[in-house]
Formats: C-alpha cells, sequence, structure tokens
C-alpha cells in the first residue's frame, strides 16, 4: 500500500517539486498540498495521510503550534518537519510538540523519500545533536514532575506560548483572555515553578 504524504510549505516552488517527486515515486502518494498551516488545517482530516511534510517558518501560524494541532486532528500522522538549517531550539520544540524528525530542504529528493519510508516504519531521522537534546530533556523532567503538576490547565496554556516565543498581548489574543489574567497566571506559574522570569520559567520547563 502506497505511503499517503501531505505538503505544507508557502514557498510553491519546493512544494510543487515534492509534490510532483512523491506522485511520481512508486510506493508514494501525495494526498494534499498546502501553502498555510491555515489551510492544511482546514483540510488535513479530508487527505487522511501517513506522512505530513511540514515547513519549520511558516507564515502567520508557527509551526509549532501548527504541529501541535495537526497531532490533534490526525494523530495517527507522522510529522517530518522541513527546515533550511538546522535550528536546533525551534527543531527541538517542534519534536515536543508532536513531530516525529526533521529534514534540512537541501537534502536530495531521493534521500527526503527515504526518510519519509524511514518515519512510516516507525524511525525518528535527527542528527544525534538533536536527539541528545530531547533524551536530556525527557530524562530530567521526571524530577520536575510534582512541580508541573501544581499548574493548572490554563497555565500550562500559557506557558506553551511563553516557550514559542509570543508576546503577552498575543497570547491573551490566541487564548482569549484579557491581559491582565495572562499576567495572573504568569504570576501563579512563576510562583509554582520557583522562578522569576520568562526566561526561567521556559528553561525550567523545557530543560534546555
Amino acid at each position: 500500500m502506497a505511503i499517503k504524504v501531505s505538503i505544507i510549505e508557502d514557498d510553491d516552488w519546493i512544494r510543487e517539486s515534492l509534490a510532483t517527486q512523491i506522485g511520481g515515486t512508486d510506493g508514494f502518494l501525495c494526498v494534499g498540498r498546502f501553502p498555510s498551516a491555515e489551510e492544511a488545517l482546514a483540510q488535513i482530516e479530508r487527505t487522511v495521510p501517513d506522512i505530513i511534510l511540514l515547513d519549520i517558518n511558516l507564515p502567520k501560524m508557527n509551526s509549532i503550534e501548527c504541529a501541535r494541532k495537526l497531532k490533534a486532528l490526525v494523530p495517527k500522522a507522522q510529522i517530518l518537519m522541513l527546515t533550511v538549517y538546522e535550528d536546533s531550539e525551534r527543531i527541538f520544540k517542534s519534536l515536543l510538540a508532536g513531530a516525529s524528525g526533521y529534514l534540512l530542504k537541501r537534502t536530495p529528493q531521493a534521500e527526503i523519500l527515504a526518510a519519509i519510508a524511514d518515519v512510516h516504519r516507525g524511525n525518528s531521522p535527527m542528527t544525534g545533536h538533536i536527539a541528545r537534546k530531547v533524551v536530556q530533556f525527557f530524562n530530567q523532567r521526571g524530577s520536575m514532575e510534582k512541580e508541573i503538576e501544581m499548574l493548572t490547565q490554563r497555565e500550562r496554556e500559557v506557558l506553551d506560548r511563553l516557550a514559542e516565543g509570543i508576546a503577552y498581548k498575543e497570547i491573551a489574543e490566541v487564548l482569549a483572555l484579557s491581559i491582565d489574567t495572562v499576567r495572573m497566571h504568569i504570576k501563579g506559574i512563576y510562583s509554582k515553578l520557583h522562578v522569576h522570569s520568562r526566561g526561567e520559567a521556559v528553561a525550567k520547563y523545557l530543560r534546555k
């Protein structure tokens, strides 16, 4: 059975080139191609892909939020991030949001197809540096469970946005809260995690 692939990439040439390569190769089927996260999220459930190639630097909605929402909509689909260069922090956060691995856009297309097949078999292509970062995060996170469990669901949502680098005003808009309510939640986060700044809170949460 062919591996069904959807592509979310705002560069028209890259998107169509990948779609042509995937669609023209035995064992693969391109079932969707989208120029933005918004279009993909609106239609992805109709395509039911096995693998999603997701541009790590999308306009408007960022790729980390998109990855998180994709996993909620199509939980069985595996996500491969596409990036121009190895942006360690963004790749790491994407993996935490549900991505299975990443590929550099300069990777030869034949190798991209091999990586797609590899992910479909249950593997996670990434460099040793990124892999170590993920392993360290999960090893260290065990000691934080009690502090993290003290956070309310809303506080976790606010902290997730803080980790993405979103400004307080944008967090308020995304979560439909007042700016004062966001500040109240941040104060609660600081208290429960025993930190005094946004940077400390994010570092402790992600264990960079």
